[in-house]
């Protein structure tokens, strides 16, 4: 979701028990919102200064016990109103689903004319009121050293290391941590120091780890290097590889419907494999040892939009729950989205979606087109001084032309790359194509931060206000303003806040994002890379896999002849580019149509 738009959503939907999940990355917007709040509840506030030390994490420990100490407060109003037409507590209740034991009894309530039927109610739906979760979560990649007056690491002290340290402080329970984009050794490691995360003697955890993964493989390799140092993962959150908001990691053709028939069919392994590794490593270690392995959680997100299809997802692979994001962009009791960017959310069409190179970190990135960072980014492009201040330098990475790191997306570094280009003896078109790459890329630090700033009128960095921001494709079609109980109403399937623009179903949508991909891979491909075009087949191969899957499946959502029709019709495209390779690879700067490839692909 970005750095900024969910920075505060426990204190919106916390009280009406719904999990939300904080980006603790920046530890400047995390002190900039600690200043917000504590000025909006008027209580003292003192700021941490960088001078302190550690002062990443103890800004993010006091955030995280702030917005607690927030929820707590509300749960304890909430509980003490009455339950009325319109009142915070019906609306608790009411925002439930509609089978939920809880609203049916609530249901009950509002319709008994019994009195002591209505004061046991009363008395027992009070007592379950529960907070939604407030968990955090940090992309792994992002985990910049800092050095000391002699320029040596400071120990422990990294982004990503003193963010966990920040949440391992806080007073948070019943909680979790989201490690995405991979296995980082360093901050996996680091785990073993923090005691917070240790299970309790009713086999329960006050921190629960939970790693978003892409297939079965990452989650069995990732489960088995925590499990070997006795830490365990309750939850494993499959997300679609393309399908999906912020950056995009291409699997290897594997689509979401195989890839969750392999966690159904492997659930018992995993978890079985991962309990041995676990307890042997916690009876080393003295610690507690239980017989029966922890629960382990299989989620789903990315891509999904109506409440069919979170039915179809829950009954056919078993999951325990699946996860909505992008849609919650255009519900402003859940996010925090300045009214310029939402608008644009709002109206924002298929072809308005990229899958764009604009990421510093060299990984895909799914970005709406004509934000105001895009806006300045061209107009810097256009006065010949490509490239954004460098301020926040959480994404530096880049030690091409210098010693310490810069970021891609910094004028330093692309005005470098640019004169290196012009003496490469380049065509024109490859001239071009490169330079396009290098252009693209713009700050995020600031570009996904500055949405709050904009929100709340608090101070800008350096006085940057450009915003960024990262939707999901499926942002296409949802395209107006909502508030919170009619997007839960549509996730439950008691309304519908969709426009009436033709939507695929997400599995289709992702098998076109990923056909796309397909077809981009290949015109940019160099005729004499065989390894890369056995690669590419490779990938084709495994979508036509998926497609024979999807075919097989019997559900009435997936046996629809507009469904069955888009199946063929993706299969033909699949087949056309592998016959292209195999028998008459093109230039690679053309596409099948002929037309110059692009930085972005448009889907």
């Amino acid at each position: 979701m970005g750095l900024a738009y969910t920075v505060d959503s426990p204190i919106k939907v916390a009280r009406y028990g719904i999990d939300s999940v904080i980006s603790i990355i920046e530890d400047k917007l995390i002190e900039l919102m600690r200043q917000h709040y504590y000025k909006q509840l008027k209580r003292p506030f003192t700021p941490i200064m960088p001078t302190e030390e550690d002062f990443r994490a103890k800004r993010i420990t006091d955030y995280l016990n702030l917005v607690n100490q927030i929820v707590k407060e509300q749960i304890d109003s909430l509980k003490n109103t009455a339950f009325l037409a319109g009142s915070e507590l019906s609306k608790y209740f009411e925002m439930l689903p509609t089978q939920n034991v809880l609203r049916i009894a609530y249901n009950r309530l509002m319709t008994s004319s019994v009195e002591k039927e209505k004061e046991a109610l009363t008395k027992f739906l009070t007592s379950q009121v529960r907070p939604g979760r407030i968990d955090v979560n940090i992309m792994t990649k992002v985990d910049k050293n800092h050095y000391d007056q002699n320029n040596d690491p400071v120990p422990d002290s990294s982004d990503a290391l003193a963010a966990l340290r920040g949440y391992a402080n806080s007073d948070l329970t019943n909680s979790a941590i989201i490690f995405s984009a991979g296995l980082n050794p360093r901050l996996f490691n680091y785990l073993e120091k923090l005691r917070g995360f240790d299970v309790r003697a009713d086999g329960t955890f006050d921190k629960k780890i939970i790693i978003k993964v892409s297939d079965y493989r990452s989650a069995l390799i990732q489960g088995k290097y925590l499990a070997k140092k006795g830490i365990w993962v309750s939850e494993f959150r499959v997300e679609s590889g393309l399908n999906c908001g912020g950056h995009a990691f291409a699997t290897d053709g594997s689509l979401m419907g195989l890839i969750l028939r392999e966690f159904k069919e492997k659930r018992s392994e995993l978890v079985s494999s991962l309990h041995a590794l676990y307890n042997a490593s916690v009876k080393s270690k003295g610690g507690i040892y239980f017989e029966d392995p922890h629960p382990i959680a299989i989620t789903v997100q990315g891509g999904i939009g109506t409440h069919e299809e979170a039915e179809f997802l829950l009954t056919e692979y078993d999951v325990t729950s699946t996860g909505w994001g992008t849609p919650f962009l255009l519900c402003p009791e859940a996010t925090t989205v300045d009214g310029p960017t939402q608008e644009l959310l709002r109206d924002a069409e298929e072809k308005d979606i990229i899958l764009s190179r604009n990421s510093p970190l060299g990984v895909r990135f799914n970005y709406l087109r004509g934000t105001s960072s895009e806006k300045e980014k061209l107009a810097r492009i256009a006065k010949g001084k490509p490239g954004s201040p460098c301020t926040e330098k959480h994404l530096v990475s880049n030690t091409e032309f210098t010693k310490e790191p810069i970021c891609t997306a910094s004028h330093a570094y692309q005005k470098r790359k640019i004169e290196q280009l012009k003496t490469m003896d380049l065509s024109p078109t490859e001239f071009s194509r490169q330079y396009d790459h290098v252009v693209s890329k713009e700050c995020l630090c600031i570009g996904l931060s500055n949405a709050a700033s904009i929100k709340y009128d608090l101070p800008l960095v350096k006085n940057l206000k450009a915003v960024t921001i990262c939707p999901g494709p499926n942002i296409a079609y949802f395209n107006r303003i909502v508030s919170l109980r009619e997007m839960t109403d549509h996730i439950y399937g008691r309304g519908n806040v969709l426009s009436n623009l033709e939507r695929p179903h997400m599995f289709i949508k992702e098998l076109r994002l990923n056909v796309q991909y397909m077809k981009e891979q290949a015109h940019e491909l160099n005729e004499d890379d065989a390894k890369r075009s056995k690669e590419i087949v490779e990938f084709g191969s495994q979508l036509l896999a998926g497609i024979r899957y999807y075919r097989g499946i019997e559900h009435a959502s997936l046996q629809k002849n507009q469904f069955q029709n888009e199946l063929d019709e993706q299969e033909k495209i699949i087949k056309g580019i592998q016959n292209e390779i195999l028998t008459a690879p093109k230039s690679p700067l053309e596409d099948f149509s002929g037309t110059r490839s692009v930085a972005s692909v448009h889907l």
